[in-house]
């Protein structure tokens, strides 16, 4: 669609199986996972505590929160150990070429 708002993040390559990066684009505050070549996007920030989650550690499909060890699975953002408790808000990503583009919304 026309209105659709994608925004290119980086090249597939740069963000490598098992790696997250946070990205600020705009005002969102966006981490992109590579999950075994397929790529998610959250927000960056801890629904629990003010915390960068790509400060923290990418296990298989869950994030750990650095500052209180919350873990959200990134394929859909809900919450996956305790004390994270609200969803992240999730992005849709899809590889253009060699390139990995986030829908922002408007």
């Amino acid at each position: 669609m026309a209105d659709e708002n994608w925004v290119r993040v980086f090249g597939r390559e740069d963000l490598p199986p098992g790696e997250m990066a946070g990205l600020e684009i705009g005002d969102s505050q966006i981490a992109v996972y590579n999950v075994g070549g397929t790529f998610y996007a959250t927000d960056n920030i801890c629904t629990h505590g003010f915390a960068s989650l790509s400060d923290g550690y990418l296990e298989d499909d869950e994030v750990e929160c650095p500052l209180h060890g919350g873990r959200f699975r990134v394929t859909d953002g809900q919450p996956a150990l305790e004390p994270a408790e609200c969803p992240l808000k999730t992005f849709r990503v899809r590889v253009t070429g060699d390139d990995v583009e986030v829908l922002l919304p408007e």
